[in-house]
């Protein structure tokens, strides 16, 4: 049963990351080396490269685009996408490019674990001020957004950038990554879900009627961006976790019009405020549940002060389609990771393996693996799971496993879950949990009077405790035999020609 993945298990390598590029450019030049990046010549941005990623995004095996002489572009403005695939997501997040799914997560956590943040260095200069939009010269729609999906309502320039806001009491500088829509030339519009990070900055400022300061960084290190991507505690400076990620402190240039912090060797930084009354119409947008989860509705604007940019910028572009698509393969690392720490953080014994699936957009689906250690093990990890600060958000199903399976493999995890599993007695429901307005399955009038809760099923998929070691035989060779085939007999696997 356990396939190539899933022997890997006993003799994965929880290295510390060793980060190969340093900024957008570098990562380009890496993935080349992989032989993982394509260059596409003269697609729109009305409709080609929407399509491109409809094509390309959902393929994990695809190789990264960059588009190139964009119609209605200045020459050199580019887009890339599809940065989270084949090996060079490995590469991006520092680890060896041949690392299983598992393997990652696990190297991700492992690092995570010991990292201490390093304090972001302000700098005075660095490529990202080699060109500087003010006054009548800001022009946001030079650079080439996309119309992603056909029904949207614009063009979202901002779908792989990051936001940075400031906590106007406390001064807590927080990266969150939230949907940027072009309004016109000096002013965009981006959504921030209830109970973001970001959100709680913005009521904060709405409540003193001050306008709120804030960056949009369009494209820069993708590690940044997946950092900006993982929930992180409050009062965390993501910058600096970076930092220590990375191994030395990020420099940093400090915005003109609103001191905050920002990359130097970013692509594009949008610099301005939000202020408490100006909204309008923004959406609709094609959002990663894979449905289209609100309408158009007034949201509030950010006026552009300042567009800094490198020469030929790179935007970078991560926009979120039906999933399985790349938005759900980078977060179901990233999720893992963080997961697993929260499970054990709780004190659950021996989490063997975790993966949020991305066909349940890295956040619906949780598999879980333990070393079952005692009556109830199996349930406390699955509750402990859902609702967790990770699992919380949004979540729907959660399927707990015994440490034979693969929890990243979906057909083994589906398999442990209708065989070793009773549907009278082995789901557990919670009721009234955290999720959100881009739930498709929220009834609409419960939508209309702020209800944004929905219910978990807490699955026990793990041979039962009690009789155990009755349970039917696998019949399946054990994990060192498994090991041992594939190492002999792996090349039938492989395509004929």
């Amino acid at each position: 049963m356990a396939d190539k993945t899933a022997t890997a298990v006993a003799s994965r390598t929880n290295v510390g990351a060793h980060m190969t590029y340093e900024d957008m450019r570098e990562w380009i030049v890496e993935a080349e080396k992989l032989g993982e990046l394509r260059v596409v010549k003269g697609a729109s941005w009305e409709k080609d490269i929407g399509m491109a990623a409809e094509v390309v995004l959902h393929d994990e095996s695809a190789p990264c685009i960059v588009f190139d002489d964009v119609p209605g572009c200045p020459p050199g403005f580019r887009m890339l996408i599809n940065f989270f695939a084949g090996q060079r997501k490995c590469m991006t997040m520092g680890f060896p490019p041949e690392f299983n799914k598992l393997e990652l997560t696990d190297g991700v956590h492992a690092h995570m674990k010991s990292v201490e943040p390093i304090p972001h260095k302000i700098v005075k200069d660095g490529p990202i001020l080699e060109n500087i939009m003010e006054g009548d010269d800001i022009d946001v729609e030079k650079f080439p957004a996309p119309m992603w999906h056909d029904k949207d309502g614009g063009r979202y320039i901002g779908t792989g950038s990051y936001n940075i806001t400031r906590d106007p009491d406390t001064g807590w500088i927080n990266i969150g990554t939230y949907r940027v829509m072009i309004q016109s030339k000096n002013e965009v519009g981006f959504y921030i879900s209830p109970g973001k990070h970001g959100r709680i900055h913005r009521d904060k400022y709405e409540a003193k009627g001050e306008a709120m300061p804030a960056l949009i960084v369009l494209g820069g290190d993708p590690m940044a961006f997946l950092m900006g991507c993982t929930e992180m505690p409050p009062n965390t400076n993501e910058l600096d976790i970076l930092g220590g990620y990375r191994g030395h402190a990020i420099e940093c240039i400090e915005g003109k019009h609103t001191g905050l912090p920002f990359p130097a060797n970013a692509e594009v930084v949008i610099e301005g405020f939000i202020e408490p009354n100006n909204k309008k119409l923004e959406g609709p947008f094609g959002e990663w549940t894979g449905y289209y989860g609100s309408d158009v509705r007034p949201e509030p604007q950010l006026t552009i002060k300042a567009i800094y940019h490198r020469n030929d910028p790179i935007i970078l572009g991560c926009p979120p389609l039906r999933p399985p698509d790349e938005l759900a393969r980078y977060r179901a690392v990233t999720r893992s990771a963080a997961l697993k720490e929260n499970i054990q953080k709780a004190g659950v014994p021996d989490v063997t393996g975790v993966w949020a699936h991305e066909c349940g957009t890295a956040r619906m689906l949780l598999g879980i693996s333990i070393k079952q250690r005692y009556p109830g093990h199996s349930m406390q990890t699955g509750h402990v799971a859902a609702m967790c600060h990770l699992g919380a958000y949004a979540g729907k199903y959660v399927i707990v496993v015994d440490d034979d399976i693969d929890v990243s493999n979906l057909e083994e995890l589906i398999w442990a879950m209708i065989t070793r599993s009773d549907p009278a007695s082995s789901i557990d429901i919670i009721h009234n949990c955290w999720s959100t307005p881009l739930d498709p399955r929220i009834p609409p009038e419960e939508k209309a009077k702020g209800n944004l809760t929905n219910s978990r099923a807490i699955i026990d998929a793990c041979r039962p405790f009690h009789w155990k070691d009755e349970f039917p035989a696998v019949n399946a060779p054990e994990p060192a035999e498994m090991k041992e085939a594939y190492e002999k007999w792996g090349h039938l696997a492989n395509p004929v020609g």
